[in-house]
């Protein structure tokens, strides 16, 4: 009997938490597919009398100077900025994570200066970021922000590589090297295919820390050239009569994207997992 009730009480646990997470989700829903009469009837009505997709065909057409033109660009332009800070931080992370978890020194101290960048607010920054953007030329554009997010991105980054390096024996670099391979060839031959997961896991955190930033877009954009899609949500509620259907609609829609990648990229975890696996 004991056991049935640890069962029971731990099956309903799971449902309340599914259900806490899934009702702002699912309210968000029922939002898109209501009308502003719906919405502000009172009593409060939970469910719309009918229900209009017009909102999503309206975001995903593109046509000029309309909500979809916003939303499409925006889209595009968070993909390449969110992607590109991803696969930097990678590019840039993982040999630095290499060395704080494989090389001699005391490098420690260093790594926790990397960690502390991570602590420190973004309008701290904004203005020696700002500065220096408009002396290159590189405001307003997918790259510049890409660059920026790199700040947010590769401290984490850098800080789980360097865990799972540490957790890697060190029995595997000597045996490349007793074969005759070099540092890189060790690196990109051994110790980059045993820590697949770990870019994985990597990858997508990065991509969904870059997805939904506000700030630096907000102060580093002015047009559709770069603008994301956290601001251009934010605009659509800026006019004088808001429209909440539309700004709901572009929020599921704006959440999908990574709602897609984690899903295939949590297959490729685990097949790096069971590839990644010592034998010995």
């Amino acid at each position: 009997m004991r056991r049935i009730f640890w069962r029971i009480a731990l099956y309903a646990s799971v449902l309340l938490v599914t259900a806490i997470i899934l009702a702002p989700v699912c309210w968000m829903f029922i939002m898109s597919v209501s009308s502003m009469t719906d919405l502000t009837a009172r009593p409060m009505q939970w469910l719309p009398a009918t229900m209009d997709f017009s909102r999503y065909r309206m975001l995903l057409t593109f046509e000029p100077n309309s909500p979809g033109e916003i939303f499409l660009l925006a889209l595009r332009n968070t993909f390449l900025a969110a992607a590109g800070a991803s696969i930097l931080s990678l590019i840039v992370g993982f040999p630095a994570a290499y060395s704080f978890s494989r090389l001699p020194g005391r490098r420690a101290p260093l790594l926790y200066l990397v960690l502390s960048t991570y602590m420190l607010p973004s309008v701290a920054l904004i203005l020696p970021i700002y500065i220096a953007l408009s002396a290159f030329g590189l405001l307003n554009t997918p790259f510049s922000l890409a660059v920026v997010y790199c700040s947010i991105v590769l401290p984490f980054v850098v800080w789980l590589l360097t865990g799972n390096l540490n957790t890697l024996p060190r029995e595997i670099d000597h045996a490349a090297a007793m074969d005759g391979a070099n540092l890189w060839q060790t690196i990109r031959h051994v110790v980059l295919p045993l820590s697949g997961a770990a870019i994985g896991t990597a990858a997508l955190f990065g991509l969904l820390l870059a997805w939904d930033e506000f700030f630096f877009s907000l102060i580093l954009t002015n047009d559709l050239r770069a603008k994301t899609l956290s601001v251009a949500i934010a605009d659509f509620a800026a006019g004088r009569a808001t429209d909440y259907p539309l700004i709901a609609t572009a929020g599921l829609l704006s959440a999908l994207p990574p709602v897609f990648i984690a899903f295939f990229l949590q297959r490729s975890l685990v097949k790096g997992l069971a590839a990644g696996s010592v034998k010995g």
